[in-house]
């Protein structure tokens, strides 16, 4: 069956040439981007559990984790957590298959106790935490649709992507993840991080968050001078992306003179004052981004087999890039994947292509590659599928 494929010309200024543009980040150890990789990793735990021992993944969605902030007393050279975080890992999985049992809270608490120790390395799991699963049966409507030969999609719902990343998209990005490298010579630095980017005209204003781990620091020189470093290092990383001219600043709510800084124990600010829920951080891309198409849709811990609202979001942004790399002529790319709950998730109700093409660019040569990429990737869902059981892309 044909694919229900439209490709239109969009008559807007690329993002490049927009006057204000504004894009974040939010890093590995925010409290919103915690709940979100844990909901992911209990999905694609469930998953190899369900493989190993069925040979297919089952019904599930764990997207509706959350995050209750504990609380701290942080202190130059070393403070304590006086009251653990508190968090609920909850959605639905099937608990039951074939009659046999399966450990699905078990499975969940293993996973998440892992995420916790792989993303926060200075949060004591054993003691920082109380981790409570409460993860339930799902309905059996969904359930049905799921397990038809042609998985059907389990809503009538939408995903959208674009391409390409603009000078600041990358540089906000690329920002979070230069500063988790930089851990390894500067380890004052936490995983709570948060990177806000404005462009003005020419000049990218770069506003960073970093929840600093109070006992790799001695005193309020100390601070400043590290805070300094950060802020140099950054601003000279940031010119490989960009001709335009980079400032930084970083914890601006500081007040040094005062005494009062952004230090912590556990290098998230879920320690005090905090809360994170699934859905509320990054997009499929890894961003936020304002002047862009976003869906609202969460796509961490939603099942990889039918659930709309992750793979379309996945594959129209894996889609876009590739149409953008591939077809000559195309400034930029938006797609838009809308579903209907009950039909083939490899047939849309319509996928939307539009197309801001380069001057004197053939919008015929543009419709018929764009076309071209998109359909393989629909046909192909099984592809994308495997992607998120190996854990190869990147939901956050």
């Amino acid at each position: 069956m044909k694919r229900n494929i439209k490709v239109e010309r969009l008559n807007q200024r690329p993002i490049e040439k927009q006057e204000i543009e504004l894009v974040e980040r939010k890093g590995i150890g925010h409290p919103d981007s915690v709940a979100d990789g844990l909901a992911e990793s209990i999905s694609q735990a469930l998953c190899k559990e369900y493989l190993d021992r069925f040979g297919a993944v089952l019904h599930h969605n764990t997207d509706k984790t959350q995050i209750v902030a504990g609380r701290s007393r942080p202190e130059f050279g070393g403070g304590e957590v006086i009251c653990p975080l508190y968090i609920l890992l909850t959605g639905r999985a099937t608990r039951v298959f074939k009659e046999v049992e399966i450990p699905v809270d078990t499975i969940a608490i293993k996973a998440a106790r892992k995420l916790l120790q792989d993303s926060l390395t200075n949060l004591d799991v054993n003691n920082h935490i109380i981790l409570d699963a409460k993860i339930g049966m799902g309905s059996s409507d969904l359930r049905d649709v799921f397990g038809r030969k042609i998985p059907s999609a389990n809503d009538t719902s939408f995903g959208v992507g674009y391409a390409p990343l603009s000078e600041t998209e990358r540089i906000v990005f690329n920002t979070e993840r230069e500063l988790m490298n930089l851990k390894k010579s500067i380890p004052a630095i936490g995983e709570d991080i948060k990177v806000m980017g404005m462009r003005e005209g020419n000049t990218i204003n770069l506003t960073i968050a970093c929840a600093m781990i109070d006992r790799h620091i001695s005193n309020l020189k100390d601070y400043a001078e590290t805070k300094n470093n950060i802020i140099e290092h950054i601003t000279e990383y940031a010119k490989q992306f960009t001709s335009r001219q980079v400032r930084a600043q970083m914890n601006v709510a500081d007040n040094i003179e005062q005494g009062s800084v952004y230090i912590t124990v556990t290098g998230t600010s879920a320690e005090m004052g905090d809360d994170g829920a699934v859905g509320r951080g990054n997009r499929s891309n890894g961003l936020i981004t304002p002047n862009r198409p976003m869906s609202l849709e969460a796509t961490c811990g939603k099942n990889p087999i039918n659930h709309v609202g992750k793979i379309y979001n996945l594959l129209s942004t894996e889609a876009a890039r590739q149409i953008a790399e591939e077809v000559e002529g195309i400034e930029e790319v938006y797609l838009r994947i809308l579903s209907q709950i009950g039909l083939p998730i490899d047939q849309p109700h319509v996928a939307s292509v539009q197309v801001v093409p380069k001057d004197g660019a053939d919008m015929k040569a543009l419709e018929a590659g764009a076309t071209e990429v998109l359909d393989e990737w629909l046909a192909n869902i099984p592809k994308l599928q495997q992607m998120l059981f190996r854990g190869e892309l990147r939901t956050y």
